[in-house]
């Protein structure tokens, strides 16, 4: 069942896109290019999908919908755009292009109103991570996809590594006995001292339209991916500590955090931050006879049941169409794919910010959070 649902690598679209090689599902089974057409323009990651979309003839890009002019502007030049590309607003956008779905790069705080009125249209939706702000969004676009039948998707970069994927398949097959606890790092040295845009720091660090700092930023990452070797799972509690380590730069969201979540027989350790010394993105299984680490992109750090020490291995390339978003898109608009319980999937995404908004209480709180079943 994993393997039915591995999805590809990749930090941004456009490490995925650049690689033709990997994107040979959309050339076979779609003899007429996916419509996409793009909502908001404040995301970071705008810019590499961008880059690479003209060289992928499987996507066609229909349109972007952005209210701020001088963005507007900035991507025409950047990547000499027609005018007839941009609109105002996504409803202009939708009634005008059609698109067979959405890539949302808006601030969270704005997804719902993207997902739900896509909905209207039966036109399907892919949002970057974090899903929402508040659960209440979350549960309002759950309830839009099963209502219109439409799906609706988060992307995260870890549901493309497939250092994570064989580092699951490896925990299903038993050979490290059975799952007792996970610790998952994510973030880097924070958004101002890597040089993220403006208009991307401006959301990032609002309360409001990111739902909090670290910890939803990169907290997110190590829930979704939890939630998911957990099959669904939700935990008894969660526990939430967030840091102020650099108020002058981020004076209204918190740039450090840890969560703990506690099951019968496993705890769960994510750890989201924006005071890394360098950016990682990695994950340690222990079962209760062996373990696996990732280590970036590719990288496993294996001890299986009996070995006497860990070996170092590269995790197999991921195949079509679970090998990058738009490919994986493509297959769940052809029916492919069907699963959403996947790292992608609304279901799963529900509940990881289920566990985020507890998360953000503990921490406003200092208490432990029990969830309710």
């Amino acid at each position: 069942m994993r393997r039915l649902f591995r999805s590809c690598y990749a930090i941004t679209f456009a490490l995925l896109l650049s690689n033709p090689a990997t994107n040979t599902f959309a050339h076979a089974q779609t003899a007429i290019p996916m419509r996409i057409a793009l909502v908001g323009l404040v995301h970071g990651h705008t810019a590499g999908l961008l880059k690479f979309l003209p060289t992928h003839p499987e996507v066609t890009l229909v349109g972007i919908a952005e209210p701020d002019a001088a963005l507007r502007e900035k991507y025409k030049e950047l990547f000499h755009l027609p005018d007839s590309l941009f609109y105002t607003s996504e409803s202009e956008l939708l009634d005008h292009t059609h698109p067979d779905a959405i890539l949302v790069y808006t601030s969270p705080l704005a997804h719902r109103a993207a997902v739900e009125m896509a909905a209207r249209h039966h036109i399907a939706s892919m949002v970057e991570k974090p899903f929402s702000t508040t659960l209440e969004d979350a549960l309002a676009m759950q309830r839009a996809s099963r209502e219109y039948h439409v799906p609706v998707l988060v992307n995260y970069s870890t549901t493309w590594f497939p250092s994570n994927i064989e580092a699951a398949d490896i925990l299903a097959s038993g050979r490290i006995g059975d799952l007792r606890k996970i610790v998952v790092h994510d973030g880097h040295r924070g958004p101002k001292e890597t040089g993220v845009s403006p208009e991307f720091f401006r959301w990032l660090t609002d309360p409001v339209e990111n739902g909090a700092g670290a910890l939803f930023d990169f907290g997110c990452y190590g829930v979704d991916l939890t939630t998911w070797l957990m099959h669904g799972e939700m935990p008894l509690t969660v526990t939430a500590i967030t840091l102020h380590i650099k108020p002058d730069i981020y004076p209204k969201v918190d740039d450090d955090s840890t969560i703990l979540l506690t099951y019968p027989h496993t705890q769960a350790i994510i750890q989201g931050s924006w005071n890394w010394p360098y950016d990682r993105k990695d994950m340690e299984i222990y079962g209760a006879t062996g373990y696996v680490d990732t280590v970036k992109l590719n990288g496993l750090r294996v001890r299986l049941t009996g070995e006497t020490d860990e070996t170092l291995r590269t995790a197999k390339p991921l195949s079509a169409p679970q090998d990058n978003p738009l490919s994986y898109l493509a297959a769940v608009l052809h029916g492919q794919i069907q699963n959403p319980d996947d790292l992608s999937g609304v279901d799963t995404n529900v509940k990881v910010m289920r566990i985020l908004d507890a998360a953000r209480e503990s921490a406003r709180t200092g208490r432990t959070i029990t969830i309710q079943p």
